[in-house]
């Protein structure tokens, strides 16, 4: 690993602990890229468009000081620039998973959780409470316009304290405390955020796989902003848009995580050059971008990357057909075999297992703020939750999906978290239909429909309807075993797939009374790892989502919490901020994880099953063995699938093409007032 990966200076804090930890001992820290001058290759996908003068030539294309990647040093491979990444997505929608995979952000996780400077040149660190951003002079856009402060204060004033555009205020990730933080732009490369306390969480936020961006291309932006736009064209573009007001429009053309506008420039690794509603979406190398390796070759070393839309129950079918070079999202443990059986007869892939790192493979989670009052009643009584998960015949499951290899229990940190406990693994997760039994008939659920259905205090049949987002085939498959199960408790287990967004919709407004869903993000949490995603602080814990809400919007919507065990979890993350020391923190966490396992808030099923990644034979620096999870870790991001390539590896110079080819596709126009976009890209193999 290159020395700017790990260089942590002046705070005495390692890994995990300098990434999400409380305030440094130290007044001050830093972590910073130590790059050095080197001699820089073009980049045989663009020089065509160099020698027509159409582009720029690398040296004026990069930073002044661009992250260099040792490879060598991370036991990877140099590759030669050029070829066609294929993947496989399930809807158009999923394109953002190009922001995820590319995992261009501020600061990034390393493959040990510790914090880098990415797009940063490096961040000094002043009593945990204030942090100042080195920005790397000369970085530019997508579309060759410069990146500086300038992007920043556009994000600050002109988007989250505008209130047409954010009219609920600035995010809750600006609070501490319920203090607003202060923003400081000094100079071009430089912005100062502060706070009057510490704010651990700051910096780990910036490394999430969906992340707030924390700036904004207003050169490009200002042609969609009332501040700016000259009225009689802004008009006449929110007519054309189809939409009701100027802000609309705006916020239409500005999500930088959607990645579905391909005007808006990007520093991503690769820039969207496709219509949204396309089946094939097309995204090409950034000729901008901020990263080369040892050798001065320009990353990310795939040219293209292309994503079909594809129904999600064909994706292991195509992969199984050497249709895919590297996939993982939208394969099961199921489909192992298949893929197995593909490759041994001849496919030019392999199919890798990497580790999965979120908390519950499967879980379930009742709504706490469902709007049937009865049901709401039902489901805040913590027996109730209980008695359904001793009512799942999680050994049957495990068997069914996944050949005995996952982990059995409820939804905790993971075997290998330092704050793993057996314990809250265990607890309530044992298949005992009498003790469930006994806990409704505790709650008065005695009276019983002529069918052997429990009834409601109103006298309805208890009918429990889970709703899913209809894309994995193992969780209907758990959810059919765990129907029977529940039968023998006199609850009927409706099950109602859902598309993902209608879903999540239906979860935030109250009206879903239970959903299925991936355990927390992060099942490998340690002392140090802020624990606000264990209270209710986010929407996106399905079973308290008016809670979440009401966090952050700083009141503005939902509810406050109003349980004895969600109000001591939100103390609880308040006094994580605040703690001195990593034993204080475990502490907390251990109170916290301890409460989820007790008041089964979400209900696991499974853990720890295997991730089936396909990776094409001829890819390389794709890991052998690795973690597989959504955040911290942006699936394949934090592995850095900018510098996989299509072999054999390379070393030396990189070998000029005969000719450039035709182009992969139509090139990005230029934003206003940004240098011209090439025409006609050469092209790669």
């Amino acid at each position: 690993m290159s020395r700017w990966l790990a260089l942590i200076l002046a705070c005495g804090l390692t890994g995990q602990a300098l990434a999400q930890a409380a305030p440094p001992a130290a007044a001050r820290s830093t972590i910073a890229d130590t790059t050095a001058a080197l001699p820089l290759q073009e980049t045989p996908y663009w020089r065509h468009e160099v020698e027509s003068l159409r582009l720029p030539p690398v040296a004026e294309r990069l930073p002044q000081a661009p992250l260099v990647i040792d490879l060598e040093a991370k036991g990877r491979s140099f590759g030669t620039p050029g070829g066609t990444m294929h993947m496989l997505i399930s809807r158009s929608k999923d394109v953002r998973q190009m922001v995820v995979y590319g995992y261009a952000r501020l600061v990034g996780y390393a493959p040990d959780y510790s914090l880098y400077p990415d797009i940063l040149h490096g961040v000094e660190i002043f009593e945990g409470r204030r942090f100042t951003l080195r920005l790397r002079r000369g970085h530019k856009w997508s579309d060759g316009a410069p990146f500086t402060s300038a992007d920043f204060a556009y994000w600050w004033q002109h988007v989250i304290n505008n209130a047409e555009i954010t009219p609920n205020g600035p995010p809750d990730f600006m609070y501490v405390d319920g203090v607003l933080g202060n923003v400081r732009f000094p100079d071009p490369e430089t912005v100062v955020f502060e706070w009057p306390t510490p704010n651990p969480n700051f910096l780990p936020l910036l490394a999430q796989a969906s992340p707030p961006f924390i700036y904004r291309p207003g050169h490009y932006l200002r042609q969609f902003h009332a501040d700016f736009a000259d009225p009689a064209e802004l008009e006449r573009a929110v007519a054309e848009a189809r939409v009701n007001s100027w802000a609309a429009l705006h916020n239409k053309r500005d999500d930088m995580y959607k990645f579905d506008n391909p005007d808006l420039p990007t520093l991503q690794p690769w820039m969207n050059t496709s219509d949204n509603d396309s089946s094939r979406q097309i995204f090409l190398r950034n000729p901008f971008y901020h990263r080369v390796d040892a050798r001065g070759v320009q990353l990310p070393y795939v040219d293209v990357v292309e994503m079909t839309v594809v129904g999600g129950g064909l994706i292991a079918a195509k992969a199984n057909a050497g249709e895919v070079d590297l996939q993982a999202r939208g394969l099961d443990f199921s489909d192992v075999s298949i893929l197995k059986k593909g490759e041994l007869e001849g496919g030019n892939y392999r199919t890798l297992l990497w580790a999965n790192g979120a908390a519950s493979q499967i879980a379930i989670y009742p709504n706490l703020n469902f709007t049937d009052p009865v049901w709401r009643g039902v489901m805040r009584d913590a027996r109730f939750r209980r008695a359904l998960s001793l009512g799942i015949d999680r050994r049957m499951i495990n068997r069914a999906l996944y050949f005995g290899m996952a982990t059995e229990g409820g939804m905790t940190a993971l075997s290998t978290s330092p704050l793993h406990d057996p314990a809250f693994l265990h607890a309530w997760a044992e298949f005992d239909l009498e003790k469930a039994n006994a806990l409704l008939n505790e709650m008065g659920l005695t009276e019983r429909t002529p069918s052997g259905l429990r009834k409601l205090p109103d006298g309805r049949p208890m009918e429990f309807v889970i709703e899913t987002a209809g894309e994995r085939q193992e969780v209907e498959n758990a959810l059919t075993i765990i129907t029977d199960t529940w039968r023998e408790l006199g609850i009927r287990l409706i099950l109602r797939p859902l598309d993902r967004d209608i879903l999540r919709n239906r979860v935030y407004a109250g009206v879903s009374m239970a959903a299925v869903w991936f355990g927390w993000d992060n099942g490998l949490p340690t002392a140090d790892t802020s624990p606000m995603y264990l209270a209710p602080t986010n929407q996106e814990f399905f079973s308290w989502p008016k809670w979440g809400q009401y966090y952050q919007t700083s009141g503005e919507a939902g509810e406050p919490p109003d349980m004895t065990a969600a109000k001591r979890l939100m103390a609880l993350s308040r006094a994580w901020n605040s703690a001195r020391n990593t034993a204080e923190r475990t502490l907390i966490w251990r109170e916290m994880l301890a409460i989820h396992a007790d008041q089964q808030f979400a209900i696991g099923i499974l853990s720890e099953a295997p991730q089936p990644v396909v990776a094409a034979s001829g890819l390389y620096n794709v890991p052998e063995q690795a973690i597989w999870a959504f955040d911290p870790g942006a699936h394949f991001g934090i592995h850095r699938i900018d510098e996989f390539h299509y072999g054999p590896p390379a070393t030396g110079s990189v070998p000029v093409p005969a000719a450039p080819d035709a182009p992969a596709a139509p090139p990005v126009p230029p934003a206003p007032g940004a240098p011209a976009q090439p025409t006609a890209p050469g092209g790669s193999p």
